[in-house]
């Protein structure tokens, strides 16, 4: 990513495998071709913080009616559309800003998955400590995305078959069951928990496994490109 200055840096290429990225893939540039002529990049990003702010916000709602789990699902709606259409509607005009799309969109991806998760921390549904390790656990792997992407030279944003956008699929499909059979809670050894800590806590593990099965193949390759030099350089050399 990086290029000396006032040189236009190449951007890094870009993977994904994840289970809605051929859908994506069709179906926002389409969209981003229909926008109006005044909707720009950076208006796109600024819906979706506002819509991460919403999403947090109605997590914190639910305290006092479930009903706003159905808002939340709507601002998760807003929020996929705001954050995958910028970079999207820039590229389909040509008028990419590689470094400054590249920093303000991370900076913002950064923002939403700590206003979101706090916010479910926040809810009825999970624990506060759940949703901080839930926040931890996405923001190693995205920095992770983000060595890679100067390490390689290639920006492989998902994990497998898991993506941003199946991050949010996952927690509509949770609030909606949230919404009809309740929080569920339990007790154990004296802590009150609910069926949700369960699976945010299971959530985290998986996504620091993933991280390691990643961590495991980039060092592995950088050591082929890379070998260690186990000889002392000879000084008269």
């Amino acid at each position: 990513m990086s290029a000396p200055p006032g040189e236009k840096p190449r951007p890094a290429a870009r993977r994904a495998t994840f289970v809605t990225a051929r859908f994506e893939k069709w179906f926002l540039p389409r969209l981003a071709a229909r926008l109006p002529a005044w909707i720009l990049p950076d208006h796109l990003t600024i819906l979706g913080i506002l819509a991460a702010t919403a999403v947090g916000a109605g997590y914190g709602l639910s305290n006092r009616d479930p009903s706003w789990l159905w808002f939340v699902n709507g601002a998760l709606v807003v929020h996929w559309l705001g954050d995958s259409l910028d970079g999207t509607l820039a590229r389909v005009r040509k008028i990419e800003r590689p470094r400054y799309g590249f920093y303000l969109d991370h900076l913002t991806d950064a923002y939403s998955t700590c206003v979101i998760g706090i916010g479910l921390g926040l809810s009825p549904y999970l624990l506060l400590s759940v949703g901080l390790a839930i926040v931890m656990a996405y923001l190693v792997l995205s920095i992770n995305v983000y060595l890679e992407t100067h390490v390689f030279g290639r920006f492989e944003y998902g994990y497998g078959l898991v993506g941003p956008t199946e991050a949010r699929l996952l927690l509509i499909a949770l609030n909606t069951v949230a919404l009809t059979i309740g929080p569920l809670p339990f007790t154990l050894l004296g802590r009150g928990l609910t069926v949700f800590d369960v699976a945010g806590a299971t959530g985290a593990l998986m996504m620091i496994g993933l991280l390691l099965v990643r961590a495991r193949r980039n060092l592995g390759e950088l050591a082929r490109r890379e070998p260690a030099n186990t000889r002392r350089a000879d000084p008269e050399a």
